[in-house]
């Protein structure tokens, strides 16, 4: 973070400080984990019922921290005491963004494939400059500011993945972060159950562009009506990326190789340029694209982004990450989330993949769907048997639907079975896996992931448990 004297940040907060120096200086990071304080932090100390960070305060300015921001007093502490501690780094992000005058902030959301896109263009970023962006998917009222206030007078491009639950989440984050570039990269069912619709999470997706000044970048998915749609709701000029003919970044000729990579023609304005990707999935045709339009807009040649755009690869984790075990099995860890969207691309990406081998789908439960739940899940159940996955293993009874809306296709050649829970489906593969199969793994933070790890561990000659 840039440095800031204690009165500065108290102004910035509309905080008061007590027992503390207004000309002492942060210079170090602002942390909410008393074990990450270093010298010069500004500790951040949240109440809680079970944890309370103030009673942490103390330890976190033995360890160097210059003051705590709270929302109570800690005898002997210095503080800097605020009604609300969330609201509080809110404010002090804003502040930090809004003193550094070179700092382009790109913003983006969709209601998948966020945390990948973020992380793409980040690569692409940081060969034209120092770059800031969150790890994983750190997207919300804590992780937004959190990582704006990384930024110092060295960063050029500030990468900010919003994620939203609600109307008006995106308008706050943006009011936290103003993006100069904000990217939607498409409109589908995650959280439907807390947004009631489509429409609804269109019109907070669309908050990001309404959020642009006059002189900033819209860049907008031409594949996605709801998408499209949203350049009405701007008054920043519009880039459209996508398949369709009309998109001014656009993908054409694209082509699939033996492990699901896709290779198309870069077409922009500025010509034309073959690209091959090294990430797997013909979904991420569409997320390069995304990120090719911003950084064309950053001034990147298209000799260069054509070059860069190959050199792609995965960053966060459990997102696509396809592993070969010594035995012959292919896996894909799409293990940290789902929803009828991202399961409908993982699903095809094992099929391309597949091509020629036993293909097994191992699959859990999709949160946040609400009325939606039911019909959600076995729609991914019936993709699953149409693109003829030959095994489903659907994992835990909350995610039943998925077995019955696979079962319900009848020419399909494939066998479904309901388990358990995770250790069930781990026992299950142990005893059929054979060289040459190629296994999907998904399913929305229920550890689903535990499924992964026994399948690498059982590579190494390792104990999962």
């Amino acid at each position: 973070m840039i440095p800031l004297t204690l009165a500065e940040v108290a102004t910035a907060v509309d905080g008061r400080l007590v027992d503390a120096d207004p000309d002492a200086r942060v210079t170090g990071p602002v942390e909410f984990d008393s074990r990450k304080v270093s010298a010069g932090t500004l500790f951040v100390a949240f109440p809680g019922e079970k944890v309370d960070g103030h009673d942490y305060a103390a330890a976190a300015v033995e360890a160097g921290a210059v003051a705590v921001l709270g929302t109570r007093e800690v005898p002997g502490v210095p503080m800097v005491l605020v009604a609300d501690a969330l609201t509080a780094m809110g404010r002090l992000a804003r502040a930090v963004v809004d003193r550094l005058p070179g700092l382009t902030v790109i913003g983006l959301t969709g209601s998948s494939g966020k945390t990948t896109t973020k992380d793409l263009i980040a690569q692409l970023t940081a060969r034209l400059g120092a770059t800031v962006a969150p790890a994983g998917s750190f997207n919300n009222e804590l992780g937004h500011p959190y990582t704006a206030m990384q930024a110092d007078r060295e960063t050029r491009y500030l990468v900010m993945e919003k994620g939203a639950r609600g109307v008006g989440h995106v308008r706050y984050l943006c009011e936290v972060v103003p993006p100069r570039i904000s990217v939607v990269l498409n409109v589908g069912t995650s959280h439907i159950g807390e947004f009631g619709s489509r429409e609804n999470i269109a019109l907070a997706k669309g908050e990001l562009v309404e959020a642009l000044p006059a002189d900033g970048m819209a860049v907008l998915n031409a594949d996605d009506p709801l998408v499209d749609a949203m350049a009405s709701r701007t008054a920043a000029r519009v880039v459209r990326y996508g398949e369709a003919p009309d998109a001014e970044v656009r993908a054409e000729d694209v082509a699939l190789d033996e492990r699901g990579r896709a290779s198309y023609t870069l077409v922009t304005p500025d010509g034309r340029a073959p690209v091959r990707l090294g990430l797997t999935g013909r979904h991420q045709v569409s997320n390069t694209l995304a990120a090719a339009a911003v950084a064309r807009e950053l001034g990147m040649p298209l000799a260069e982004l054509a070059t860069a755009l190959g050199e792609l690869g995965l960053v966060s984790t459990r997102r696509m990450d396809v592993f070969d075990r010594p035995d012959g099995v292919t896996v894909i860890d799409d293990s940290y989330n789902a929803n009828p969207g991202s399961m409908a691309v993982a699903l095809k990406a094992l099929a391309s993949l597949g091509q020629g081998r036993r293909t097994v789908a191992v699959l859990g439960y999709m949160a946040e769907l609400g009325p939606y739940e039911r019909d959600g899940h076995a729609e991914v159940g019936r993709l699953a048997a149409e693109l003829g996955v030959d095994r489903l293993l659907v994992v835990g009874e909350p995610a039943a639907p998925i077995h019955e809306g696979a079962t319900a296709v009848g020419n399909w050649g494939g066998e479904s079975v309901l388990l358990t829970d995770q250790a069930a489906a781990v026992e299950v593969l142990r005893g059929e896996l054979r060289p040459g199969d190629v296994v999907l793994v998904k399913g929305s933070r229920y550890r689903t992931w535990d499924v992964v790890d026994a399948l690498r561990a059982d590579a190494n000659g390792e104990s999962a448990g």
